[in-house]
């Protein structure tokens, strides 16, 4: 027979909270992870095959901290689960004319003491004569970042947590209506489950789950991603000769040929609103056109590449790009962990101690995290 009684429950099994609960799980609580759909499912921001982690984030040097303490977990995560998690292929941003953005980050890995190198033209011609320079005034390379196997690491940390105590079970919960302290939500099936604290995770669902608080601060929008094929016989594209790459100034990214499922290539840019529940995840012809320009123009020997597999997920975005870590207004044992905003995924383990602490302790909160801060107008500033 489950139990229905827990210290903490957290609702939505994605990056944030899957650590979320695997740091309340490893502080000595009694946890429940719920999600309506399965951990890292196809509709998450967490779903999917790969995702970015990097160091760089302009003068956002809170961010650049959290990637390395992040990293450094799920380094830990795979090898745990003997599982190549993570790839160090290394992070490579193309640079335009005067990008103060990349010229910050230099700055602040330097500050932070981040190893990374100044490339010139000449020197990324060499280094990775994959790559046209056309437009490109010279390169920052983090060889010590590299891709996360995004849907792969969730389902792990979620198995892992199970064999270590965690309750976890697929179920969709009703938007709470408590004011002043929540003592219980209810399933989709009618389960009543109390708790002295919850943790609502759910990404891109948040503005449905708290329409009043959040419908306006939270935009969730389509994204489109393409995989395309290496030409036969050539290895040039794959993680042991390609990095991970993000040209700032187009917002066009990268990440290379992993487990043989195709050169990676995604439009940074904020794309149109999107249900994540209803949502059809067909990539659209002009998006695949964009993308296949851009190869053309950066990538050559990828021009005439056939595009062999591609998927629809979203981004959670707040108005600037910061995250949302707080707790609700009106109920002091509800904590809201979103806005992943497109580059949260990475951070996934200090956002799971941030909230356990938050919810534990008398932590200081961080103020850009604080839903106060968060606008109803996107102004984007995080990258």
């Amino acid at each position: 027979m489950s139990r229905d009684n827990f210290d903490f429950v957290v609702i939505g099994a994605g990056s944030f909270g899957a650590w979320t609960a695997h740091e309340l799980l490893r502080a000595g609580h009694s946890v429940l992870l719920l999600d309506a759909y399965g951990p890292a499912n196809s509709r998450a921001s967490s779903g999917g095959e790969s995702r970015v982690i990097r160091m760089g984030y302009g003068a956002d040097e809170i961010y650049t901290r959290w990637s390395l303490r992040s990293l450094d977990a799920w380094k830990a995560l795979a090898e745990r689960a003997r599982r190549p998690l993570f790839h160090p292929t290394g992070m490579l941003w193309l640079v335009g004319e005067s990008d103060r953005y990349i010229e910050q980050t230099q700055r602040t890995l330097e500050r932070v003491g981040v190893e990374h190198e100044r490339l010139s033209v000449q020197q990324l011609e060499r280094r990775f004569p994959q790559i046209s320079p056309a437009g490109i005034e010279w390169a920052l390379w983090e060889p010590g970042s590299g891709a996360l196997m995004a849907r792969q690491a969730v389902q792990v940390l979620v198995e892992q947590g199970v064999t270590l105590g965690l309750d976890y079970r697929t179920a969709a919960v009703a938007p709470p209506s408590a004011r002043g302290r929540l003592e219980r939500i209810v399933t989709g099936s009618g389960d009543s489950i109390s708790a002295g604290g919850f943790v609502f995770a759910c990404g891109a669902w948040l503005p449905k789950v708290f329409p009043a608080l959040l419908g306006e601060r939270i935009f969730p929008t389509r994204q489109e991603i393409y995989f395309f094929a290496p030409p036969r016989g050539d290895a040039s594209f794959g993680a042991a000769s390609m990095p991970v790459w993000f040209h700032h100034p187009a917002l066009v990214y990268g990440i290379p040929d992993i487990e043989n499922r195709g050169f990676k290539i995604a439009i940074d840019r904020h794309g149109p609103a999107i249900d994540p529940d209803s949502a059809e995840r067909a990539p659209s012809a002009d998006g695949i056109a964009e993308a296949r320009a851009y190869l053309r123009a950066r990538f050559p020997k990828l021009a005439d590449a056939p595009l062999v597999e591609s998927r629809v997920c979203q981004y959670e975005n707040t108005s600037n790009g910061d995250f949302i870590l707080d707790r609700h207004p009106d109920c002091d044992n509800v904590f809201i962990a979103g806005g992943g905003s497109g580059h949260g995924y990475k951070h996934g383990p200090m956002i799971g101690d941030y909230v356990a602490r938050q919810m534990t302790s008398t932590a200081a909160a961080e103020p850009r995290f604080a839903l106060a801060e968060k606008k109803t107008t996107q102004t984007r500033s995080v990258f």
